[in-house]
């Protein structure tokens, strides 16, 4: 190994820990594609930013902000296509995840694991569960959930019931449920009808942190976004945003908002009812299914992140405006670019 750079030395003792071989091919790494990652890495660090498909990526990649490495302007590695390049004034790599948890998380867990990186920055278009806001408008949440894991109740148990397996500590009843019956046709006067469906109860994730002990569960379910990173986001929101598509305008110029709190479940939420209850019950504004996921994988690694994603409807609907999400989907994906160019110009300054 004397032949190797001190990161390519850190890296292979690294894949050597996970299990992966130097010589030939073993599991998914090549002596080549380590020999590519430490060329990266030497002109390092990245920001990483995650972007969850090609339709909000390509604004990104197609803007004259966006220069690719002319010397090795993408890596592929286990399905991904890493693209390396500068933004503004800073080195970037840039990732698809794809839909849902599964795929943010693992893009996540790569882009941190292969390559070195400073920093997350997330982007993308979200379903709004807050009527006060509009189609356009982006969010920067400082605070990111999982809330599709959850506890389902058995019949004919209630709210003092002790959930199954509660007295190991792998479920709580601390962050509070939802009950079906609550929802039924028949309910009048805030008196609900049984319903079989009964109660689910919202989970914590459990969590392993890179400073904790192996294997001793944590339990996270708020995570923050970065502290330094989401006070420079308050100078992002004077931004000025598209606001019209081919002639037509939403009622209000779009803006930036720093809000509280933002979710993500591998739910696609087109319903009311339940953006209603998210709104009431956690105070949610964008809703989407991939964020939390990479808010989650950050955390753990101690990994500064943040997300920025712009409201393309309002779940479940409302109002004429609120069912134009196929209209103004293009001109939500270019606003959460424009933002995610403002904040990393305001970061490398």
């Amino acid at each position: 190994m004397m032949g190797l750079s001190l990161n390519m030395v850190l890296f292979v003792h690294v894949l050597v820990v996970l299990g992966f071989g130097i010589n030939g091919v073993y599991g998914l790494l090549s002596s080549s594609t380590l020999r590519n990652i430490d060329s990266i890495n030497m002109e390092g660090p990245y920001l990483g930013i995650i972007v969850p498909n090609s339709f909000e990526m390509n604004p990104l990649l197609q803007t004259g902000s966006f220069l690719e490495d002319h010397k090795m302007p993408y890596l592929d590695f286990a399905g991904r296509r890493f693209r390396i390049g500068r933004l503004e004034n800073e080195r970037v790599i840039i990732v698809m995840t794809g839909l849902s948890m599964l795929n943010a998380g693992i893009a996540t867990q790569l882009l941190i694991t292969l390559f070195k990186v400073k920093g997350i920055l997330h982007y993308g278009i979200a379903g709004n569960a807050d009527p006060q806001l509009q189609i356009g408008d982006v969010t920067i949440p400082q605070f990111w959930a999982h809330t599709g894991l959850w506890n389902w109740q058995r019949y004919g148990d209630g709210p003092e019931d002790e959930l199954a397996l509660e007295s190991n500590g792998d479920f709580t009843r601390e962050i509070g449920y939802l009950r079906f019956s609550d929802y039924s046709n028949s309910t009048n006067c805030n008196n609900s009808s049984d319903n079989l469906l009964n109660n689910v109860w919202y989970q914590p994730e459990e969590i392993f942190p890179i400073n904790g002990v192996p294997e001793q569960r944590q339990h996270a379910f708020w995570v923050p976004v970065n502290k330094h990173y989401f006070a420079i986001a308050e100078t992002v929101q004077g931004l000025r945003l598209g606001g019209c598509v081919n002639g037509t305008c939403l009622p209000r110029p779009p803006r930036v908002v720093r809000v509280q709190r933002g979710i993500s479940s591998n739910i696609f939420v087109d319903n009311k009812a339940y953006r209603d209850f998210l709104n009431s019950k956690f105070n949610a504004t964008a809703i989407d299914m991939e964020t939390a996921a990479i808010a989650l994988v950050c955390h753990q690694q101690n990994m500064p992140f943040i997300a920025f994603r712009s409201l393309s409807d309002l779940a479940g609907g409302g109002s004429a405006l609120s069912n134009e999400a196929a209209a103004f989907a293009t001109l939500a994906a270019q606003n959460a670019v424009d933002v995610l160019l403002r904040f990393i110009s305001l970061l490398s300054s």
